[in-house]
């Protein structure tokens, strides 16, 4: 079906006979343009999340000049929008807490303007879930245009990847192993050019994620946000978007049980970050998709890690585009994947699939020869985490995944920074570092704090890795034994709010079990004692962040939004 102008949504706008489609029409003269130029055009919003602060998207002002010359050539009529931009290496505490304010954003720009189909432009790690989620919210057709990976890192002989060779590092130098002049130098070298991480850390694991559910185009998530492909690939959107519009492509169609369940295993094959959990539950609620943690760990175990990628493998994601993309990843899992569903630029996945190849067995591994025999994030359950703990496996240390310790209890990211490295707390390697307070209402935001330093003097005889546990996040560019996501979070009196230091505690993710060795009746008169800390917010935006979030379980998404219900369109007349 072949949508008629007068069938346009814009057409509410435009092309009525009555005093508001007058004013509209006059209003649009007064921005300069022609009536040539839009009536009975499809009117497409570009969603751009560019910032000067931004440094994932600092690129993006020209790439929405891209965007509008392919949707002139389409024969339809480009609006750009600023929307919020979520930076996360600035905003704190974490942009994780404003997620739902783009997601907000997102929906009701689309709903309330007189636009008929939408680009978005993001990539950082919390854009693509938000603009993702607010734009099913709004269901008209819609394709992303991700932001690209950055160069790969430099520093002397070195190949550096954003993140993982930060903390690396890092704790190098708390270790005594470089100085000041080495750090400065890793300063200039690790970040090099506009793009998020190029390891396969959050953003590239959720621009990926939308590529396998058929948001973008095909092998879009890959490219460098610096090469001239990424511009051709802005303009390409920009002429397919005009195209779902005709067809009356909706989002809805694209967004199926079936596409989230590519998803989740192209994340886990793809070894990536355990935060894409959180946001494809999320983005899955948008689109009346139930989608749980048990989902996560079925498909774990029927697909094997295939991206040879950091900061569980070796190379970085200009390595991986070079070597087929996902196109070329997802076509060794394609007896998993659902082929016969539509994406944005194919009628059928399979057809999007057809002719792809991989370029490098080692970036891209065979089925023969995979990274892990199972996806690389595990669910954990547990007295200590009764709705879901997560694991990064494949990032971790292999003696730690089966480890019984004593706990060393903090109950905030602050008090930890101060005293970590205080000799008189005794830690020893077989501690297990355990941080509270740090989840979705308590974090506020559930910041990524949950890869915790491990003590200096710890660092010095050699111990790079522990036990840690918390009801925070880490970055996906990550790495350790680090349980996140601990459900119901300690700061609503969550079983990890019971735990004291010196109780035992054992992790064994073979059996995905996380249990705190303590007798129930012991726990449950820690309960009776325990209170609740006090209220986060006082005013604000954050006053209805505090109602209204959800557990990371149920994907932190604002219980207003997550539930079923459908929005009319607004009377333009």
């Amino acid at each position: 079906m072949t949508v008629r102008p007068e069938q346009l949504r814009s057409h509410q706008w435009y092309g009525t006979d009555g005093l508001r489609a007058f004013s509209h029409r006059s209003r649009t003269r007064q921005l300069g343009y022609l009536p040539e130029e839009h009536l009975g055009k499809p009117v497409i919003a570009i969603l751009n999340t560019w910032s000067d602060i931004n440094p994932c998207h600092v690129h993006l002002r020209e790439r929405a000049q891209a965007v509008k010359r392919g949707v002139w050539q389409a024969g339809g009529f480009p609006l750009e929008f600023p929307v919020a931009t979520l930076s996360e290496t600035f905003q704190k505490p974490t942009p994780m807490l404003y997620r739902n304010l783009l997601a907000m954003e997102t929906e009701e720009l689309l709903r309330s303007y007189p636009v008929d189909g939408a680009v978005l432009l993001g990539g950082c790690d919390k854009s693509t879930p938000a603009l993702v989620m607010g734009a099913a919210s709004a269901d008209l057709p819609t394709v992303l245009v991700p932001a690209g990976p950055m160069l790969p890192g430099h520093w002397r002989d070195e190949v550096l990847g954003s993140g993982t060779d930060m903390w690396k590092y890092w704790d190098d130098r708390r270790a005594g192993l470089i100085g000041d002049c080495e750090l400065a130098e890793l300063e200039q070298g690790l970040a090099r050019s506009p793009g998020h991480c190029m390891t396969m850390g959050t953003a590239s694991t959720l621009t990926a994620a939308a590529e396998a559910l058929g948001v973008t185009l095909p092998g879009a998530s890959s490219i460098p946000a610096v090469d001239s492909g990424h511009d051709r690939m802005a303009a390409a959107s920009g002429l397919r978007i005009v195209e779902l519009v005709r067809h009356d492509l909706r989002l809805s169609r694209i967004l199926t049980a079936e596409a989230y369940e590519d998803a989740v295993a192209t994340v886990l094959a793809l070894g990536g970050s355990t935060n894409a959990v959180i946001h494809l539950i999320a983005m899955a609620g948008r689109s009346g998709v139930r989608l749980t943690l048990d989902d996560f760990d079925r498909i774990a175990r029927t697909v094997p890690v295939l991206a040879n990628l950091r900061p569980g493998g070796r190379y970085l994601m200009e390595d991986f585009h070079f070597a087929g993309g996902l196109p070329g990843f997802l076509s060794r899992l394609s007896d998993v994947l659902h082929l016969d569903r539509p994406t944005v630029a194919h009628g059928t996945l399979r057809e999007q699939l057809a002719g792809a190849l991989v370029h490098n067995d080692d970036v891209i591994r065979p089925r023969s020869r995979p990274l892990a025999a199972e996806g690389g994030v595990a669910v954990l359950r547990g007295n200590l985490c009764p709705d879901g703990a997560v694991i990064k496996h494949i990032a971790a240390t292999p003696h730690l995944l089966k480890h019984t310790g004593p706990a060393m209890v903090f109950d905030d990211y602050r008090t930890l920074q101060r005293t970590i490295d205080d000799p008189a707390l005794a830690l020893t390697r077989d501690h297990v570092l355990v941080l509270r307070n740090a989840g979705p209402k308590g974090g506020p935001g559930m910041p990524e704090y949950g890869m915790l330093p491990i003590p200096g003097y710890l660092l010095k005889q050699g111990v790079r890795d522990m036990v840690r546990i918390s009801d925070a996040r880490m970055s996906g560019t990550s790495y350790g034994t680090c349980v996140l996501h601990i459900a119901p979070e300690s700061y609503v009196g969550g079983p990890l709010a019971l735990v004291r230091t010196g109780d035992s505690i054992t992790l064994d993710v073979e059996s995905r079990i996380l249990q705190l060795n303590v007798p129930d009746g012991e726990l449950e008169k820690r309960r009776i004692a325990w209170t609740a800390p006090p209220v986060r917010y006082e005013r604000g935006y954050g006053v209805l962040y505090g109602e209204q979030i959800t557990q990371a379980d149920t994907g932190c998404d604002f219980a207003f939004l997550a539930g079923p219900g459908k929005v009319a369109d607004p009377y333009a007349g």
